[in-house]
């Protein structure tokens, strides 16, 4: 899987000899996705645990697009990863089957019969469109049965895989398909159902014509939360080997494959020494990456400031429009005390929009157009620059995040399934400000509620809110702030050729959000104070990472998988060693 190979070769102890061969021949196709799949991370941990397994894909066509931003708009390029082949796959048609679709169980003398069904062969561009594109333009109406669909394909592959005698595959299936969708498919669907951005979160999801409550009053059993993991040799020793060599000239190397044992660090939170080692890595990561942003960005920054990114799908759910309104109120702050010592910003978004989503488009048209006010005003000079990621991928990831102060994880209570970016900071020694979703919770519990930047309503807050009525603009009217920067947005202060560009996000947030940012917007400025205010103190701040990074240990996908192994598959984790291939075998 494209850049996997380069993780693999570190985890063999390999990359420096192969890093020169593979960069020469331009073998390493980027991951083009916002970051790698849990599955990308699930299949490394499953090679470390020693679990015998396969993975199951569908090859696309065609990538995520490629994100171009040309004056402050989202244009989207064709990913064709396929231009010059792939070196990595063999073609073996000779093992193609059909994949069926809908029908019904029919009760014979001979067992039950699986008949009435659709073939996937039936009409080749319907078929086809299923492999088409990863993550196609969001549309609910025609995508929901086709992301079933292809979660069905990917299903049938690996039972037909499973089973030796083609005598048992058809009446096995039928059975098989209902406990697979119980164990995986649902988890997977829903993670597909999010990009959907026309779903109401609240919906009923709809799959094989029942509601997935009715699976679940069956047989509740079968429905079991494994929290999402990544791996760390990806995300900690590849991306930031500065910190994994500091980490392990404390605690050793053995962190790498068991995670938990970052606990071991809580011992050296008071260490001068450690304190100075964990800020030197990131003020060298930090020193790295704006190097990279003057010659890609063309944009001079601080590297003193503090680095505070968002990076993930723009979507209204994940709130980059209440990031937004904070920068510009720094920037209205600055404006107003030019003479007042402010603590200095670099604020970066990054993510792509899909392609049909106006309101996500307008979003980055917003950011960026708030930037190109922010950083050519003199009076701000370096105090605040404001920054998007053109075309966020993988390769970017490596980079942003070992380079990240502040982690911006700011969806409203309720909304975020899981997600995993969030941990990737966590892990490579950035602060999280967020609300309480998703993985944020559990972080919390993790590292301590007082150690994250925990802001805003609780679920239960934006439940009674939702009883009630949420009236955006009691806010607008009570908050001087917020209605300074809602009155520049809507006058076309960041869009002087064009007042009225704004006019669709403005009547969104004063009108008809369904995810309450005006709700969140007073706690959330105060909470960046707070930043503000522990990062005037270098020593506390990173007594606060190095209690972070000590309580990322639950969130290796190594965990994940070994719970889904011993809780789902029903196997157990293995430690035999393979013997080396020069050594002899029994």
């Amino acid at each position: 899987m494209g850049r996997t190979l380069q993780n693999t070769m570190i985890n063999l102890g390999l990359q420096n000899a192969c890093d020169e061969a593979i960069y020469q021949v331009k073998l390493l196709p980027d991951h083009n996705g916002h970051s790698p799949s849990p599955s990308a991370c699930f299949l490394d941990s499953m090679a470390s645990l020693g679990l015998a397994a396969y993975g199951y894909g569908i090859r696309y066509e065609f990538g995520i697009f490629n994100q171009k931003i040309t004056k402050g708009w989202q244009v989207e390029e064709a990913d064709d990863w396929l231009r010059y082949g792939n070196p990595w796959e063999k073609a073996r048609p000779e093992y193609m089957l059909p994949v069926h679709f809908y029908g019904r169980v029919a009760h014979t003398p001979e067992g039950p019969k699986w008949v009435d069904t659709q073939k996937g062969k039936t009409d080749r561009n319907l078929a086809e469109n299923i492999s088409r594109v990863l993550y196609p333009n969001d549309n609910v109406s025609t995508n929901a049965s086709q992301y079933c669909k292809t979660l069905s394909e990917m299903c049938v592959c690996a039972r037909w895989s499973e089973c030796a005698e083609r005598e048992n595959r058809e009446q096995e299936f039928v059975r098989y398909d209902m406990c697979i969708s119980y164990q995986n498919i649902i988890c997977v669907y829903l993670n597909y159902v999010d990009i959907l951005d026309n779903l109401e979160l609240g919906d009923v999801f709809i799959f094989c014509g029942l509601r997935f409550k009715d699976f679940c009053d069956i047989e509740p059993e079968k429905f079991q939360n494994k929290t999402n993991g990544i791996t760390p040799r990806r995300w900690l020793l590849l991306c930031n080997p500065g910190l994994a060599d500091i980490i392990a000239e404390k605690i050793g190397e053995d962190f790498l494959t068991d995670l938990f044992q970052l606990k071991k660090l809580l011992d050296f939170v008071s260490d001068e020494m450690f304190i100075r080692d964990v800020a030197k890595v990131k003020q060298e990561n930090k020193l790295k990456f704006a190097a990279y942003l003057e010659s890609e960005y063309k944009v001079k920054i601080n590297p003193e400031s503090i680095f505070d990114i968002q990076v993930k799908r723009i979507h209204e759910y994940k709130r980059q429009l209440l990031n937004c309104l904070h920068v510009i109120t720094l920037y209205n702050r600055i404006r107003k005390e030019p003479n007042k010592k402010f603590v200095p910003r670099t604020v970066m978004i990054g993510g792509k929009a899909a392609p049909g989503y106006h309101m996500a488009k307008m979003i980055i048209k917003l950011f960026t157009s708030v930037g190109e006010v922010v950083n050519h005003d003199p009076v701000v000079g370096d105090r605040l620059k404001v920054i998007f990621l053109e075309n966020y991928k993988v390769s970017l990831a490596e980079k942003v995040i070992p380079a990240a102060d502040l982690s911006e994880q700011i969806s409203t209570a309720g909304t975020e399934a899981s997600g995993t970016g969030n941990m990737k900071f966590m892990l490579n020694g950035a602060l999280t400000i967020g609300t309480m979703d998703g993985a944020n919770v559990e972080m919390a519990e993790e590292a301590g509620e007082e150690n994250l930047f925990i802001f805003g309503m609780r679920v239960e807050d934006v439940e009674a809110m939702d009883k009630k009525g949420y009236n955006a603009r009691e806010y607008y009217e009570r908050l001087p702030e917020l209605k300074q920067v809602m009155d520049q947005i809507s006058t076309g202060f960041f869009s002087p050729k064009e007042p009225e560009l704004f006019k669709d996000v403005v009547n969104m947030l004063m009108n008809n959000d369904r995810f309450k940012v005006f709700a969140d917007y007073e706690a959330y400025i105060s909470c960046q104070e707070k930043v503000n205010e522990l990062y005037r103190n270098p020593k506390e701040w990173t007594k606060k990472v190095i209690r972070n990074i000590a309580a990322s240990g639950k969130f290796s996908s190594d965990r994940t998988i070994a719970e889904y192994a011993r809780e789902i598959w029903g196997v157990e984790p293995s430690d035999v060693k393979i013997p080396p291939p020069n050594e002899p075998r029994e």
